[in-house]
């Protein structure tokens, strides 16, 4: 009994001295990040939503704000739906040094530039400006943060050309700059340093030009290249042996035979319509078990449609405005 007990006691020293070096981690909120902090709210005009900023609280018990437990550093920045935040971005956010995370979400009145004073958080492993009115180009300064693995500027207002300079980050594997106003082609070598699975969403933007060659070698999980004005044989993002698992190429102007190509047996998702496809609809479709969205109408396909498997899924639309396809679910028999 008293070994038991006397083991109950180190347990509840232990749980003790954990509580209060946790406690003591947030008191210790560092005082370089409490002043970039309140610069951020004063730059803003100490808006409503920083109303739990004070000088008299630990900024680690701040709304948005994240440290880490061991250090007490400011690790975390997350900006969120609030539709009366104005401004720009605060330049004041390069003073949070040991920031990996930089998330400024639905602020659809947050507007100018990206500014450069971002490239200046060398440990930020995520930065999200997403359905903002923040505009101008996607800045070739990104490219200096090289412990990046997300990027996420979807939903705005950026126009120019995507920064070659994003293609040599050696972590990144997932780049978000849907629904903005992107032009001209996609980097030759963007994402092929990816160190796993790699994710893409460019949809909703003016880019254009061929599918670089590279992308045969990245190991995509999601593609998403729909509504843009891609052109050329997209051919190389198919393979039976790639974990492609969601892959949009709808509404662009791609030209190759989709008979020669294995399709990815992870595959859920495959959109290709409104492309000038050429060619039959590779009978390995039926097979694949994941495959729950498939559509490649408006294209020149010819051919019969694949029957059994579980093509039941797949009705009319799926297949609809083609040169020359034939058999269920179409109206036209094969001969």
């Amino acid at each position: 009994m008293e070994t038991r007990g006397a083991f109950n006691h180190v347990v509840l020293l232990l749980a003790a001295t954990s509580l209060l070096a946790t406690a003591a981690s947030k008191d210790r909120c560092h005082s370089g990040d409490k002043a970039a902090l309140l610069a951020v709210k004063a730059a803003l005009g100490n808006p409503y939503h920083f109303a739990s900023w004070t000088p008299d609280d630990p900024c680690c018990d701040w709304y948005d704000v994240d440290c880490d437990a061991s250090t007490g550093r400011v690790v975390g920045l997350s900006v969120f739906q609030d539709a009366n935040l104005t401004g720009t971005i605060p330049d004041a956010v390069a003073g949070l040094v040991h920031l990996q995370s930089l998330v400024w979400h639905h602020l659809p009145a947050l507007s100018g530039p990206i500014p450069p004073a971002i490239a200046k958080l060398s440990n930020l492993s995520q930065l999200t400006i997403s359905w903002t009115a923040v505009s101008g180009p996607v800045p070739s300064f990104l490219g200096a943060l090289t412990k990046l693995t997300l990027l996420d500027l979807s939903f705005n207002s950026l126009t120019g050309a995507v920064p070659a300079t994003l293609a040599a980050l050696p972590s990144l594997s997932g780049i978000n700059l849907s629904r903005n106003r992107l032009t001209g082609a996609i980097p030759p070598l963007l994402l092929s340093r990816s160190p796993d699975q790699a994710y893409l969403w460019l949809s909703h933007n003016n880019m254009s030009g061929a599918i670089p060659a590279g992308f045969a070698a990245v190991n995509f999980a999601h593609l998403d290249l729909s509504r843009n004005a891609f052109a050329g044989d997209a051919s190389g993002l198919f393979g039976r042996g790639k974990e492609l698992q969601y892959l949009d190429l709808s509404r662009n102007a791609f030209s190759f035979n989709l008979s020669v190509v294995g399709l990815p047996e992870q595959l859920y998702f495959m959109d290709v319509s409104h492309n000038a496809i050429s060619g039959g609809i590779p009978a390995q479709v039926a097979n694949l078990t994941n495959l729950q969205f498939f559509n490649v109408s408006y294209n020149r396909l010819c051919g019969a449609v694949p029957t059994g498997g579980h093509m039941g899924r797949f009705d009319l639309f799926s297949f609809q405005h083609n040169k020359c396809l034939c058999g269920t679910p179409l109206a036209n028999p094969c001969n």
